[in-house]
């Protein structure tokens, strides 16, 4: 296996994806170097979140992801997609408990800097999910996956359920986590000031196809 390259003790993550199809999508290609925060926008339906879904190997695809020169078969599918952190619209609650949803192991340090950073309270943890708000099921599945130091994270609509002040929250905690880890960032959006603000280069799913922009829009 293929040593990453390292700046002091951070990994550099470089995730290329080659030749992708699924369904109605694609082939497409596209790499996203360490540092980068790559926005995807399209119509509904497109197939922006089906590229997200092949990306962290949810889905059955045609097609290579590679991360940091690794192929994707080089690893198990726990260890994938704890590297390959895929954040859907809707997250997924499974135990009757906030605290259920976390690793034992974790820095419960980090946790809390976290929660305090989205406006959560510490005792959030020890709710039971039947009584999350739907932007406080969101931002707890953020914590939940940075928990896991994964080096790309796939967003797709995070912030749709949040209000302006908790998106500059999540926003602001997101550019933190990508500049210590440095890692590479795909964010699905339908608000395009949001993908100006955290992305520096943009792309369009339009007929199957991942087009390029090169200048911004309104």
């Amino acid at each position: 296996m293929n040593i990453p390259a390292r700046k002091g003790s951070v990994v550099l993550s470089c995730l290329q994806i080659k030749n992708i199809q699924v369904r109605h999508l694609g082939p497409l290609s596209l790499t996203i170097s360490s540092d980068a925060a790559v926005s995807l926008r399209g119509q509904s339906g497109c197939g922006k979140s089906l590229l997200m879904r092949a990306i962290a190997d949810l889905d059955p695809h045609l097609g290579e992801v590679i991360l940091d020169g690794v192929p994707r078969e080089e690893f198990s599918g726990p260890q994938w997609r704890k590297k390959i952190g895929y954040l859907p619209a809707v997250s997924q609650w499974w135990g009757d408990y906030v605290r259920e949803h976390f690793d034992a192991e974790i820095d419960k340090d980090q946790i809390h800097e976290w929660l305090a950073a989205l406006d959560l309270k510490q005792a959030i943890l020890e709710a039971t999910t039947a009584t999350l708000s739907s932007g406080e099921r969101q931002r707890l599945a953020l914590i939940r996956l940075l928990a896991n130091r994964p080096q790309v994270l796939l967003l797709d609509e995070l912030t749709a359920s949040l209000d302006s002040a908790n998106i500059t929250n999540v926003e602001t905690l997101i550019a933190g986590y990508q500049q210590q880890q440095r890692c590479a960032v795909l964010w699905i959006s339908h608000d395009h000031q949001q993908l100006q603000r955290v992305a520096s280069r943009h792309f369009v799913i339009e007929q199957g196809k991942l087009l390029e922009q090169e200048m911004a829009w309104n």
